[in-house]
């Protein structure tokens, strides 16, 4: 029976997660982005001649943002690949071989 037969899945390059420098490249970008709001809103907030609501409004802004910021450069993506870590159980004291003496 011919029509039973499975087919192979077929895996396209735009399936692919994005590299882990990509993400960290992104997320770099999105919280230097945030901390240059942060400054403009800053400057607003001392330099321009506005009413005190909209001042607060800057330095609300100007205070929050650095949190809103940091918060979101430390979450990765959905699809970015997990950070690496060395086993615990590894054994500590065996010396690596790359670190045996010749004749040992």
């Amino acid at each position: 029976m011919k029509g039973w037969r499975r087919k192979p899945a077929v895996h396209q390059v735009t399936d692919a997660q994005p590299s882990l420098t990509a993400d960290i490249r992104k997320r770099e970008i999105s919280y230097l982005i945030k901390m240059g709001i942060r400054t403009i809103c800053l400057i607003l907030a001392v330099v321009v001649p506005v009413p005190w609501p909209y001042r607060l409004l800057f330095i609300a802004a100007a205070v929050f943002l650095p949190y809103i910021a940091v918060i979101g450069a430390n979450e990765r993506s959905n699809g970015a690949p997990p950070p690496t870590f060395q086993s615990p159980e590894a054994n500590q004291s065996e010396i690596p071989l790359h670190r045996r003496e010749i004749g040992s």
